[in-house]
């Protein structure tokens, strides 16, 4: 099958190339994200992978569908960039990758804390200065901590487990209890009560519309003065205007993202030679009690073999008319 990769670097061609030597389907890579702009470039190719900064929205995937495209290959679990009604109307399948490292998530998100906690991105300037002073780094022990935990999937769960280990209570909310983090001893309340009584809260739910800017101006009320968020899901869970004047305040003591609303034109990408035009990205760095990763927290080697290879199982199953597992189904 002619697959038309688009946002590839370096890596995803490297994991790629490795995982069809076993697939052996023809692979093609454009560096451009996928855009209306762009959807050209996949004139003649049955089948589209797409990464998490394309906008597929439906003048996207009319053109795609026009071009002869069928299928698109997420090579992602979010879908929230994709406009699946459009889709489903067109006849366009969609697929996606569900699961490939839980771990590689969860423990990014512990990495911001421990990062956060500790001022580890403070002191290692410091120290490379020659300045060995302690004023400014104190920290707390996680142990006996309060960590709520915003959606208990497979990452939320693996998440809990390694907080569990550092001995931290644990809170969460899901409208669906994990069965495994019971075991683990989390308990499940409701969002205000959630956020009310963590020290730490780490969001780890899906962004669809009922969780479009689930932290907000009325939610960050409910926070503890001083408590720490970390997200590494996606950007759209948090308000940013918001979350600045919760840091201002000082209602959040600190914040660690992986994800940003507005991280579409900028991450991924090198901008070190440019002026970034976004203010409200420039006033989040100003802050020193903020750390911000750009997406990295899937990007372990482990994640990128398994991104390859269920997206190419995918695209097989899709060539040989086997029922896909991954594939998404638009509700309307």
């Amino acid at each position: 099958m002619r697959v038309a990769i688009f946002s590839t670097k370096s890596y995803d061609r490297q994991f790629f190339e490795a995982a069809n030597r076993e697939y052996r389907h023809e692979l093609i890579f454009f560096e451009p994200r996928l855009t209306a702009e762009t959807a050209i470039l996949a004139n003649g190719y049955p089948v589209v992978c797409a990464f998490i900064n394309d906008r597929l929205d439906a003048t996207t995937l009319q053109i795609l569908a026009a071009g002869g495209t069928h299928s698109i290959a997420l090579r992602s679990a979010g879908f929230n960039h994709i406009d699946l009604k459009t889709a489903k109307n067109l006849g366009l399948t969609v697929v996606r990758v569900p699961a490939y490292s839980p771990y590689a998530v969860a423990e990014h998100a512990v990495a911001l804390i421990l990062m956060l906690n500790r001022k580890l991105y403070r002191a290692y300037n410091r120290v490379r200065e020659d300045n060995f002073s302690l004023e400014g780094l104190l920290g707390f022990d996680l142990h006996g901590s309060t960590v709520g935990i915003v959606g208990t999937g497979k990452i939320g769960a693996c998440f809990a487990r390694i907080m569990h280990g550092f001995g931290c209570h644990l809170l969460a909310y899901d409208i669906h209890p994990n069965p495994e983090c019971l075991e683990l001893g989390v308990e499940y309340a409701e969002l205000p009560e959630v956020l009310g009584k963590a020290d730490i809260v780490s969001l780890h739910c899906p962004l669809i519309p009922a969780t479009e800017r689930l932290i907000n101006r009325e939610t960050l009320q409910y926070f503890q003065l001083g408590a720490m968020l970390i997200n590494t899901s996606r950007g759209g869970l948090i308000d940013t205007e918001a979350a600045i004047k919760a840091l201002k305040s000082g209602r959040l003591g600190s914040l660690g993202i992986d994800v940003y609303e507005q991280e579409e034109n900028l991450f991924f990408e090198d901008l070190s030679t440019s002026i970034i035009q976004d203010d409200t990205f420039q006033l989040l760095q100003s802050f020193n009690n903020v750390v911000i990763t750009a997406h990295q927290g899937f990007f372990t080697r482990n994640a990128l073999e398994e991104i390859a290879k269920t997206t190419l199982q995918n695209i097989t199953d899709l060539e040989r008319g086997i029922p896909c597992a991954n594939e998404i189904h638009s509700e309307n």
